[in-house]
């Protein structure tokens, strides 16, 4: 009828992955749980939770944003592992429990998150929800074995041995946990994700569990007093690591401005360059690569094109693509000698150079670069979902010498995570 309006459904609010909604599920039962009991049995050694929230509440504080393949916030996670692994105060036996570790810490990690939060550095949720797991896996692995033999049944070397056996189950619940959340939340790979984690445990995480499990013994002997003299040398390591992270930041953005050089020319598009380097990170993602070769893939993706820079005449609209094969490899070439006058890693120019060659002779950087540059400068010509179809075809379709299947398969992958409806490989 004139005049009727017509109501189009609302579209239905994201729901929560099932790994996701479960892990936080399962982390606000504890937390519920186990702050009941407190409340009802008070608390035990009010000065030793005291003491360990303010030492987890300050770690928190100073939580950096980064990725999930690294620990946030060292300092938080040191003392909440340590207070789940204590079993003595100044040699008198600790009666706290494992309800009272659960309920500390998530006290003391949600005064440190708020203020992050209200600054604008991005939700918390997924990192109290494996805070509070991983202490609380932790607390109950520890505290009932310890409290069945009684401090005089772990005294001497045994002690030590306890603590040293509960890393080992502790890293590996903490790594599971930052990969299933990081594989609900990004859609990358589960295996690429733990692997990436593990490997991240072998820099700041091994200094957190050490610290967390020197920390206990430490306080089982001197007091509480042990908690901030063993703290100064995490302090240092993570100001250390945020200094590493801003000079690395500083590096990525110089090379991204001197990426540019060919924009500026006029030898490439606006946006170009950023854009290969964005698909080909994800791409690279995808197939599993590590952060370093990430970084690599990275920078080589911004430079890729720098090699027009020597060209008398410009490329139409920058598109290599489509040049004979000669003269992209000169161009290649021309472009690693630019990369290696920069003072960028070796293995940046090394990608640069050999994107032109044969592909079952690339570097997987290489292939990953070939075909991403490949599939924007086709989508440039034709945006939209179905330039995105015809371009992955094309890639499909070329000769396995040009573009790596894998690699084509991978980029399709990311495109239809990414919301492009795209079809099913084979």
């Amino acid at each position: 009828m004139p005049g009727r309006r017509v109501s189009h459904p609302r579209p239905a609010p994201p729901r929560l992955p099932l790994v996701l909604l479960a892990a936080r599920t399962a982390a606000g039962l504890l937390a519920v749980c186990c702050l009941g009991l407190t409340l009802r049995d008070g608390l035990a050694e009010p000065s030793a939770a005291l003491a360990y929230g303010v030492l987890v509440a300050v770690g928190e504080l100073s939580r950096w944003s980064g990725g999930d393949e690294r620990e946030p916030a060292p300092l938080g996670a040191a003392g909440a592992l340590s207070y789940a692994l204590l079993g003595q105060i100044a040699g008198r036996p600790a009666h706290h429990g494992v309800a009272q570790v659960v309920t500390v810490v998530l006290a003391a990690a949600l005064a440190g998150c708020v203020p992050q939060v209200a600054r604008g550095r991005g939700s918390a949720a997924d990192h109290l929800t494996r805070r509070l797991l991983t202490v609380g896996f932790a607390a109950l692995c520890f505290q009932p074995v310890y409290r069945e033999a009684g401090p005089h049944g772990w005294s001497g070397p045994a002690y030590p041995l306890l603590l040293v056996a509960l890393l080992v189950p502790t890293t590996l619940c903490d790594a599971l946990l930052a990969a299933a959340l990081a594989h609900s939340r990004t859609r990358r790979p589960f295996g690429a994700l733990l692997h990436e984690g593990l490997r991240a445990r072998l820099g700041i995480g091994s200094a957190v569990f050490a610290t967390g499990a020197v920390m206990s013994p430490a306080v089982a002997v001197a007091g509480l007093w042990a908690l901030p003299a063993l703290s100064l040398p995490l302090l240092l390591t993570q100001l250390s690591h945020r200094r590493c992270a801003a000079a690395r930041t500083t590096h990525r953005q110089t090379v991204a401005s001197l990426a540019r050089a060919t924009e500026i020319a006029g030898y490439t598009p606006p946006g170009h360059a950023r854009r290969v380097a964005e698909l080909s990170r994800a791409v690279g993602r995808e197939l599993g690569l590590s952060g370093a070769e990430l970084t690599v893939l990275e920078y080589a993706a911004l430079m890729h094109d720098i090699g027009q820079l020597g060209l008398v005449d410009p490329v139409p609209a920058g598109a290599t693509a489509v040049l004979p094969a000669e003269e992209q490899r000169r161009i290649a070439l021309l472009g690693g000698a630019v990369v290696r006058q920069t003072g960028v890693d070796a293995e940046v120019a090394v990608v640069v150079e050999r994107q032109a060659d044969p592909c079952p002779e690339q570097p997987v950087g290489a292939r990953i670069i070939r075909a991403v540059n490949a599939f924007e400068e086709m989508t440039r010509q034709q945006p939209g979902p179905a330039g995105a179809l015809r371009a992955l075809e094309r890639l499909r379709l070329a000769r396995a010498r040009d573009y790596a299947p894998e690699v084509v398969e991978s980029l399709a992958r990311v495109l239809q995570r990414d919301g492009l409806t795209l079809p099913a490989t084979g």
